[in-house]
């Protein structure tokens, strides 16, 4: 980063967008997150936020269903809002109806819904309880009755192995500043299959999709590809930062990624069980490691200002309305001491009553 904001961007110029190859970077950094969710390089863009590239992800699809008539959205009760306000803004926006269920319910009613299933939007890991979805079987059970898969990886890219292809997925988006990090600010990614792209559309047609950016032509021609999933200039910082974190993946083995994560689970439930028990808390997310992503996530009445507590002692967790606290474990960089010290601190924070004081009980913008 130092070095992009001296040489490149501060003397440079325009001139490092050649130089440095900045128009590109959005397929560049794309292919380094593709390895890791089981895409092949061509498959995955980075560009704007998870979001966005959600819309875009749904409205493809729904632009593929159109012709068959299809328009209802499967989705779950208690996703991400930010996935639900999406999907209730794709309805009005293309006429479709969502059906949103409890998670148990997911399976009935992709069969229930019979010829008009469109689509079904999931995230695949949980972001209150970290639960996870079984990607193969629900992307092979909407197939089956005419839908299309499409996934949110915000809480999985990273934190677990990940394969699109395998399970044969149609999209998927995901945010690279969590378990990637890319840190605040980071833009999305955005999966299409292979067998989607020709003929690839979606609603915000920018330049940047464009099959010839510098031709300046009126009239949109759609870039081959994963392109018409672009929109806008790529954030070239934001871009500089998210590839040097990405290099750090280049040997790391995902299955031992994934074995220390559960093994760091299970250890931070087995303390909380032991020695949180007496002072309210609960767990919200599964005991089985296989079904969890990586983080654990308690419940307690006074859960805010439980977390405050915990964020003035520098262990950084989050708090998720109304009663979760939730802890990301990333193997890449935290060690089984750290679940040790967050359950000692936990511990010293409930005994003494330091949760109870003023201060944290003052509710900031992000909580």
């Amino acid at each position: 980063m130092a070095t992009t904001v001296r040489h490149a961007w501060g003397t440079r110029l325009i001139r490092s967008w050649n130089e440095a190859d900045w128009f590109a970077s959005s397929s560049r950094v794309g292919a380094l997150v593709a390895r890791l969710i089981g895409a092949s390089p061509h498959e995955v863009v980075v560009c704007d936020s998870l979001s966005v590239n959600l819309f875009k992800c749904m409205a493809a699809a729904l632009r593929i269903q159109a012709p068959a008539g299809r328009r209802t959205i499967v989705s779950e009760v208690g996703n991400f809002p930010s996935d639900a306000y999406i999907n209730q803004g794709i309805a009005r926006t293309f006429g479709a109806t969502v059906v949103d269920v409890d998670p148990a319910d997911v399976a009935s009613a992709i069969a229930g819904v019979g010829k008009d299933l469109a689509v079904v939007q999931l995230t695949h890991a949980h972001y209150k309880t970290g639960e996870v979805y079984d990607m193969a079987a629900i992307t092979e059970l909407t197939h089956r009755h005419g839908g299309l898969a499409v996934w949110d990886l915000a809480h999985s890219a990273g934190a677990m192995p990940v394969e699109l292809n395998y399970c044969n997925a149609d999209f998927a988006a995901g945010c690279t500043y969590k378990y990637l990090n890319g840190g605040p600010g980071a833009p999305g990614f955005v999966f299409t299959a292979e067998r989607h792209h020709d003929g690839l559309s979606q609603p915000m047609s920018g330049w940047c999709g464009h099959a010839n950016p510098f031709a300046f032509d009126h009239a949109f021609t759609p870039a081959a590809g994963m392109g018409p999933m672009l929109v806008g200039t790529p954030p070239i910082l934001a871009m500089v930062a998210l590839e040097e974190a990405l290099r750090l993946w280049d040997d790391v083995d995902m299955q031992q990624l994934r074995a220390k994560s559960m093994a760091m689970g299970d250890l931070f439930i087995r303390l909380a069980d032991d020695r949180l028990h007496t002072y309210g808390f609960g767990i919200a997310s599964p005991r089985d490691a296989t079904q969890r992503g990586s983080q654990v996530s308690l419940t307690h009445p006074e859960g805010f200002s439980i977390m405050q507590a915990l964020i003035a002692r520098n262990i950084i967790g989050d708090f998720r309305a109304p009663e979760i606290l939730r802890f990301g474990f990333t193997p890449l960089y935290l060690g089984y001491a750290d679940v040790w010290d967050a359950i000692d601190a936990l511990v010293d924070v409930m005994k003494t009553g330091e949760w109870d004081h003023p201060e944290f009980r003052v509710r900031h913008t992000v909580t």
